[in-house]
């Protein structure tokens, strides 16, 4: 072979270990942190103990898993009925269903003495209390009371937005994999539903399930998909509602808290053993109209 031949054949070679180089790295780039290996923790659940409440007149509040960070609360009655979770000078109102459904309600205050009130309708907008009880709560984490479903972030073992937050977190090697898997999938795969959102009535509770089998939602729904797909996978996750700039928006986000930093997107790094906000809603391209200019963020409620 001729000298030029063999220059030629050595080029050639070079070439083609540099385009493998190049590809090797770009498909490093497209996926990180997917090589697999996160384990994730068992799941935790939120149940009602009928054998451990304590009511009177077809009123059951159960109390024994408050140090897990939930109170349990289950009713009968004609009448329209709110739960109340007092903690000092907070409140939060909820619905409770008086068909005797049980709903499990987060501790999202932390550890102290507690209050649960069960209030009955008497007239119009009005309620009276029905029935009440004060613990003290001793919760064994800070973080308890955000790795369990709840009336606002509804699933269980058997919900299908688990089965898929477990595919793509089988996927990633690390807790921020996980995060960053499952927000690029609701990013990418939920759209924003503005006739809901114009249209949608006080009391509203999201699904977990219908967002993902729909393909659509509103903040409300984008937040609770998120939190119950990263708490089903052992990340603790609050759902959060309040208020976005310009022009007082009310909206809703999560915040999350990771055991060691790690990218989520290009633009986010959560850090480790801190809270750190994602905005589904915002992120997947919903207008401003709806969610803000991605600042200015006032927290009002915490689930």
């Amino acid at each position: 072979m001729t000298k030029r031949g063999i220059l030629m054949r050595v080029l050639c070679l070079c070439m083609a270990l540099l385009l493998a180089a190049c590809a090797q790295a770009k498909g490093k780039q497209e996926v990180p942190g997917t090589t697999g290996g996160y384990t994730a923790p068992p799941m935790q659940e939120s149940v009602f103990d009928q054998g451990a409440a304590q009511g009177e007149n077809g009123i059951w509040v159960d109390t024994s898993h408050v140090s897990q960070g939930y109170v349990a609360a289950s009713a009968v009655s004609d009448s329209r009925l709110k739960f109340q979770v007092v903690y000092g000078d907070v409140k939060y109102n909820y619905d409770l269903p008086s068909d005797g459904t049980p709903q499990c309600y987060v501790l999202q205050s932390g550890s102290g003495e507690y209050t649960f009130r069960v209030m009955q309708n008497t007239t119009e907008d009005k309620y009276a209390q029905a029935y009440a009880v004060t613990v003290m709560v001793n919760l064994e984490s800070e973080l308890a009371p955000f790795l369990r479903p709840s009336q606002m972030v509804n699933y269980n073992a058997e919900s299908d937005c688990v089965a898929k937050a477990s595919e793509l977190a089988s996927q990633a090697s690390t807790e921020a994999g996980v995060v960053a898997n499952i927000y690029a999938y609701i990013q990418n795969n939920i759209d924003y539903d503005k006739q809901k959102a114009d249209t949608v009535e006080s009391g509203y509770l999201p699904d977990p399930d219908e967002t993902l089998h729909t393909g659509k939602g509103i903040c409300y729904d984008y937040a609770s998909l998120a939190a119950a797909m990263l708490r089903s996978q052992g990340i603790p996750t609050k759902l959060i509602t309040g208020y976005v700039q310009p022009g007082e928006l009310y909206h809703a986000w999560n915040m999350i808290w990771l055991e060691e930093t790690g990218w989520i997107t290009v633009k986010i790094e959560a850090p480790a053993h801190s809270w750190e906000r994602i905005d589904l809603t915002f992120a997947a391209g919903a207008s401003a109209a709806y969610t803000g200019d991605g600042t200015g963020y006032t927290d009002r409620f915490i689930y």
